[in-house]
């Protein structure tokens, strides 16, 4: 099975999609982790970061790592609530901590991909919560090598 040029994983793309299936179920413990598993997916595919740069993406991976689903959660209503059409041009708020590195300089190697979270393509419900953590935790050390 060939693996993604960027994640190194096989078949990510089909992974994510049915991840995505799973996340709007919004199901515990897929559902409240959708924001993290998006974050985690775009930092590791860095082709598909929006325009922007994923400043977002990257502050909801330090809020999950720093503060757990609830960081995460209140981190993704912060940013849902400056890219409503009411907040004018406001961007994401974003900790001044929390600075996302350069998408052109990408890392060679991910510790942790979505293949490892899927566990046999299958997601399972058990362990999800941990195996996205860790996912977290080598997408954004593999960024600050």
């Amino acid at each position: 099975m060939e693996t993604c040029p960027e994640c190194g994983a096989p078949a990510c793309e089909n992974l994510f999609q049915l991840l995505l299936a799973l996340d709007h179920s919004r199901q515990p413990p897929w559902g409240p982790l959708h924001g993290v598993s998006v974050a985690c997916y775009l930092w590791q595919h860095p082709s598909r970061l929006p325009a922007s740069g994923g400043a977002a993406a990257w502050a909801i991976l330090h809020a999950f790592l720093r503060d757990g689903s609830g960081g995460a959660t209140r981190q993704i209503r912060q940013v849902r609530r400056t890219n409503s059409h009411r907040s004018g041009s406001q961007k994401p708020s974003v900790a001044s901590d929390v600075v996302a590195p350069t998408p052109d300089r990408r890392p060679e190697h991910f510790t942790v991909t979505i293949a490892d979270v899927a566990e046999n393509g299958e997601f399972p419900a058990e362990g999800f919560t941990e195996r996205v953590t860790a996912w977290a935790a080598a997408t954004v050390a593999a960024w600050r090598v």
